[in-house]
């Protein structure tokens, strides 16, 4: 089996839960509980965005933007899938597209752009983050 309909709803329902966990206000912590539990316990995550790449394991991707999210300074804010792509062969998948974002952060509205990356293995309790990683929009780089 290398693409069923089932896979590929499962797997757009985590895209669409890994972008909805970076909301601010009410049900934060629980949505960051959601996306804590869609990882492997070993994933990595990567930012690049112009400089030397950061990698985090899940807790430490996690816990400062939930320092964030629910400490006040930044409102307002979502992320979401502008547009992408799911493929899947097997036992492994990926997610690649675009993706926005907009919030208020010390009083200051700010939107932005990127592209991300989220791969996947399908393990004995269903399918798994594995990895992820993005780069955001910046001067001489657009989508």
């Amino acid at each position: 089996m290398t693409d069923s309909i089932a896979d590929r709803v499962e797997l757009e329902g985590m895209v669409d839960a890994f972008f909805t966990a970076f909301t601010s206000g009410d049900g934060t912590a629980e949505r960051l509980d959601v996306l804590r539990r869609l990882f492997v316990p070993e994933a990595v995550i990567v930012r690049t965005c112009g400089g030397e790449p950061a990698v985090y394991g899940v807790d430490d991707f996690i816990a400062p933007r939930q320092a964030l999210l629910e400490g006040g300074t930044l409102v307002d804010f979502h992320e979401w899938a502008l547009g992408g792509r799911t493929e899947i062969w097997g036992d492994i998948a990926h997610w690649w597209g675009s993706y926005a974002k907009e919030g208020v952060q010390d009083g200051v509205a700010f939107t932005g752009r990127g592209m991300k990356t989220i791969q996947f293995i399908r393990t004995t309790e269903g399918w798994r983050i594995s990895a992820a990683a993005w780069d955001d929009e910046r001067p001489g780089l657009t989508i």
